[in-house]
């Protein structure tokens, strides 16, 4: 129904999100979604203007004189289970925010990531939706933002108006996304749509190294449902979900996410067809030709930086905690080449050297510690050029205006190796790495990353050559290595 047009629209917003490697040893407590939470005024004022589904909902409202209510936005990123301690910790106080204002709100927009696991929940932000609903009644507009990277239950059409992913990965879209979904909001609101929702799921997944949506025929895909939305009035969104294959959940994998204005039959023949394309296509969606090994893929970035006239970069794709070591291992038997190794994960190293302070010469072991799949320690000799606590905010294509906090944060510099330790798991995606501590990317002759698509937004322009290295971490490029227990039958391409 649309609200009274007398009275200014009111809008609560809150987020609540972390990318889960299922696999992984250990859980995220409420003290590391703490580290990156935002509250009240301080929600709006931290996420205006950065490029977050948060920022987005921002600027459409604050646009359409919508007066924000906000509420709790926690959004770890990446890394393994949330602890079950903490999901029901931010549940329950986002839950208890939206019952203290549900009377004197119009609507919610609602940032989740779509890939949260825990311990012992497989789906829970279906469960977290139930709660909202719960507590909001059926009729209060509720609105999604997600990563493309979410894995979709076909129930969630149930508990939301509309479901918003990410068009791109890399994620250079995340702001707009937030604003897709605050826009249907707000028409919403005045009573210019009626979204109707349609979800379908081919049993297809991808390794995230495949997902970059610049790539045929995911491409093709993703401009198909662009051309869904061009081509029919009463399509007003259209989302490609690629899925996180390395949740290990029956609801893992592709889904396709049609919202129509009230016209529930198109929004079902839409997602129908995409569907049906992406199970036709499967095949050719897994480039496997693109992944090296390990010995032969460093072997050819040392060959070729000794010519090349722009750095070479080494992606550890497999890497999903940012200690993996299995290159850095292999890399050190060559010396020569400057190297640069952003952001490995490794609190306590870290802590070491800053103990030990700058201008000191230290030998540490770093990294391989998250699981017995990161490898084991490598040990660096060298300098300390840089320690001490470290935050800063994002220059680059998709953490434009976001607080980094890489807390405690150290950079040794072994005379061949660059290494930047960090105490926080924080991917390298963009340039801030170098220029955070003074240094030039064409400083290197190699750069050893840990991403699986985003860094390509900056890279790809760049890099003189961009080499996939398979590892025998968490996030192989070969998903039948992987000990699934909760996928469901019949998933390509486990069931090949």
């Amino acid at each position: 129904m649309p609200a009274d047009s007398e009275k200014p629209l009111r809008v609560a917003i809150a987020g609540f999100a972390l990318e889960s490697v299922s696999f992984l040893p250990g859980a995220a407590s409420i003290a590391d979604f703490e580290a990156v939470t935002y509250r009240g005024d301080g929600l709006t004022d931290g996420l205006r203007g950065s490029q977050s589904p948060g920022g987005g909902f921002i600027d459409v409202l604050d646009a359409e004189r919508v007066e924000i209510v906000p509420l709790t936005y926690a959004d770890l990123g990446a890394g393994g289970n949330a602890s079950d301690e903490a999901f029901v910790h931010f549940r329950d106080e986002i839950c208890a925010g939206l019952a203290d204002v549900r009377d004197g709100i119009d609507g919610v927009a609602l940032f989740l990531h779509g890939a949260m696991t825990t311990p012992t929940r497989t789906d829970p932000e279906q469960e977290f939706m139930q709660a909202v609903r719960d507590i909001l009644g059926p009729d209060l507009p509720v609105m999604v933002a997600s990563d493309l990277h979410g894995n979709i239950d076909a129930r969630f059409g149930d508990l939301a108006d509309g479901l918003f992913g990410y068009h791109y990965s890399p994620h250079t879209d995340m702001d707009e996304t937030g604003r897709r979904a605050a826009r249907a909001l707000v028409r919403m609101l005045r009573g210019d749509v009626s979204p109707v929702m349609a979800i379908r799921k081919p049993d297809v997944m991808l390794p995230s190294i495949f997902t970059a949506t610049s790539i045929p025929p995911l491409s093709d895909i993703v401009a198909e449902g662009f051309a869904w939305e061009r081509d029919h009035d009463a399509i007003v969104d259209v989302s490609i979900f690629c899925g996180f294959a390395y949740a290990d959940v029956p609801q893992v994998g592709f889904s396709v996410v049609v919202v129509a204005d009230g016209d529930q039959a198109l929004a079902d023949r839409a997602a129908e067809s995409l569907a049906d394309k992406i199970w036709t296509i499967r095949e050719d969606l897994l480039h496997e030709d693109m992944v090296s090994g390990l010995p032969d893929g460093v072997a050819r970035a040392i060959d070729l930086s000794r010519t090349a006239s722009r750095p070479i970069v080494l992606l550890e794709h497999a890497d999903r905690m940012n200690d993996s070591t299995h290159i850095l291992h292999e890399i050190t038997k060559y010396p020569g080449p400057r190297i640069m190794v952003p952001y490995l994960w490794d609190a306590a190293a870290a802590e070491k050297a800053i103990a030990a302070g700058e201008g000191a010469e230290i030998t540490l072991p770093v990294g391989g510690w998250s699981s017995d799949r990161a490898g084991s320690p490598v040990t660096l000799t060298g300098r300390i050029v840089y320690a001490g606590d470290k935050s800063y905010r994002g220059t680059g294509k998709m953490w434009n205006g976001y607080e980094i906090r890489l807390g405690p944060a150290a950079v040794i510099d072994t005379g061949d190796v660059v290494v930047s330790i960090v105490s926080r798991y924080v991917f390298a995606i963009d340039l801030d790495p170098f220029t955070q501590f003074g240094y030039d990317i064409d400083d290197f002759d190699i750069v050893l990353l840990r991403s699986k698509t985003h860094f390509r937004a900056v890279y790809e322009d760049i890099a003189e050559e961009i080499i996939v290295v398979d590892t025998p971490d968490w996030g192989p490029a070969d998903l039948t290595t992987l000990p699934y227990r909760n996928a469901r039958a019949g998933l390509f391409p486990l069931d090949r």
